[in-house]
């Protein structure tokens, strides 16, 4: 799968159109980490996010296990809007390929298409009354 597929298989991208799916696509940079090697740190500037294209990642809370995540899932994608210091650590559960995009890399990209902002807003309109406990019809 190239990057303009694993960046279209994101669900916060599931509505921006393929030609600014292929301009972002340029933007991201292939990340490798060992097993064992933290990605994020709970507390740390956000600065990109990551889309999964090999292996296995856990999100950790502290030292408890929250979730695994694996090929195609994004990781650290609310870093893109909010610039907030991270909430959890990820850490490889394996060897592990990722795609980064740098937040600065994607403003660029919405400065010069508003587009895909308009594209993002029903998607995180959604998963925000997801995490407010409405039932979505």
């Amino acid at each position: 799968m190239g990057y303009e597929e694993l960046l279209a298989s994101v669900p916060l991208f599931s509505q921006v159109e393929k030609g600014d799916i292929a301009r972002m696509a340029k933007s991201v940079v292939p990340r490798k980490y060992a097993a064992g090697d933290t990605i994020v740190k709970e507390g740390d500037q956000a600065v990109a996010f990551y889309v999964i294209v090999s292996g296995k990642v856990a999100i950790k809370k502290g030292d408890t296990q929250i979730n695994t995540l694996g090929p195609g899932e994004p990781v650290g994608e609310m870093a893109l809007l909010d610039g907030l210091p991270r909430s959890t650590n990820v850490v490889a559960l394996e060897d592990t390929e990722l795609l980064a995009m740098t937040r600065w890399d994607f403003t660029a990209e919405l400065r010069t298409s508003p587009s895909i902002a308009v594209a993002m807003l029903p998607v995180l309109s959604r998963r925000i009354r997801q995490m407010e406990g409405e039932e979505l019809r």
